[in-house]
Formats: structure tokens, sequence, C-alpha cells
């Protein structure tokens, strides 16, 4: 396999306070005890390079992606952006919406899931876990089912917190796990595959101009498991009216 470089990456806003990428599957979004390449470092490149930068560049890491996961990122390019779009996330300004692929259907159509989280470093596994055990952090997302062909379901996912491998914990607690996320139980028949779920749309506001940002893009349409369902329609009409919704 060829490694990957800054010019594999797909950018599809820039400007001189941020960069939006598409940061593809099995990629970290920062450097990790692996020593692969990350997002953090490619994005850093392409501004040195494009920009023709002597020597370093600033790019600022505020949200992340678990490294299974495809799909949309925002990064900073100056310090004050950094700031204030981190300053969004933690206020709850900054919308995520994913589409998932999941083992099985779930019981309810749509709903709201709450839980408490926490991490086992040693293991790198998340579980649910009591609010008062140490550690835990309170998670929360919306969930709708969208389409059910042959055994999976595509799900719309709404992550109202970020924590570390939430979405792919919280659906597989309805006992739908993601495709292909053996480490939650997904179901055989997946193993093998990239892990389904994919960052979908983010909003936010520009952090200099103020102007509303939607940034949309696609999954893999032709892989296992996207083809099996009409991405296209439903990105462009279950997701808009729910955001438009909103």
């Amino acid at each position: 396999m060829v490694p990957i470089t800054y010019k594999d990456i797909n950018v599809i806003y820039e400007d001189n306070h941020i960069i939006v990428v598409v940061k593809p599957f099995n990629i970290p979004s920062q450097a990790d005890s692996t020593g692969d390449k990350d997002m953090l470092t490619l994005v850093k490149e392409h501004v040195i390079h494009t920009k023709k930068k002597k020597g370093d560049a600033f790019v600022g890491l505020v949200q992340r992606l678990d490294r299974p996961t495809g799909g949309v990122m925002v990064f900073a390019k100056t310090s004050k952006s950094a700031s204030r779009l981190c300053m969004m996330i933690r206020n709850g300004e900054m919308d995520k919406r994913y589409l998932a692929v999941v083992c099985g259907e779930p019981v309810h159509k749509a709903g709201k899931l709450e839980h408490y989280l926490k991490k086992d470093p040693r293991t790198n596994v998340v579980v649910i876990a009591p609010l008062s055990e140490t550690g835990a952090k309170r998670a929360e997302l919306d969930y709708k089912l969208i389409d059910y062909v042959a055994g999976f379901s595509l799900i719309d996912i709404n992550l109202i917190t970020g924590r570390s491998h939430q979405a792919r914990v919280q659906m597989a607690s309805l006992g739908t796990p993601i495709f292909a996320d053996m480490k939650y139980g997904a179901d055989q028949r997946s193993k093998g595959y990239n892990l389904a779920l994919f960052a979908a749309e983010i909003k936010f506001m520009h952090p200099v101009t103020k102007e509303r940002m939607v940034f949309r893009v696609y999954p893999p349409l032709e892989a296992t498991p996207w083809k099996s369902f009409s991405i296209d329609k439903h990105l462009n009409l279950d997701i808009k009216n729910l955001t438009d919704s909103q």
C-alpha cells in the first residue's frame, strides 16, 4: 500500500482562517503511538507546500474523528480561529451529523441515547459506566432510521457530545453495532471491511466572518455496505430535511 501524502487529501474549503477536508478511513486524526501519518500532519504539510511557507505552519486540531471513521473535518489555520472553534464545540454550537450502517434494525426508528462512557486506555475499549464511576463522561446522541436492507440499517446520527467511540458504543447498546465494528460486536459478515461510520455533515459559524458554514460530503458510494443504499437520495433529502427543521 502506497503511503498517503498531503497531495492525497481532499480539501473542500480553505481560506486564511480555516481549512475543511475529508478524512479517509483508518487515518489517525493526530499523531499516535503507531507513528502512522495523521491528518493534522497532512493538513500542515498541505498548508506549508501550497502556501510555500518556509519552516513550520500553524494548524490547529479542534475536533477529532476516531481512526477508523472517515468524513468531514475542520482545522484552524490561526490560533484565534482555533480558540473560537473550540469554544463553539464546548458550547454545543457545532453540529456534527454522521451516517452509519448498523447490523440489524433498531426497535425504535428514532430516539435519543444518553449514557456515561469510560475508556480503558490499556485495551482502547469504551464501556457504558455508572455516573458515579471515576472517569465516566456523559455521552448523548440522536439517531433516526433512514432505510433497512437485507439485515442492515442506514442510520442518521446527530452527535450532541463527542466522546471517544461514542456512536460505536451507543449504537451497539441497542443491539445494532456498526457494520465492521468487530470490537463492539458487529456481524461476522461485515468483517474485513472499513467501519461504516462517516462524518457526513458539519455546521458551524465561521470564527472570523461569522458566516454560517455548512459542509456535506458523501461516503464511498460504490463500497460495501454503502452501495446497498440510495445514499445520494438520502443525503439530499433526509439529512437536509432534518437540518432545515432544527
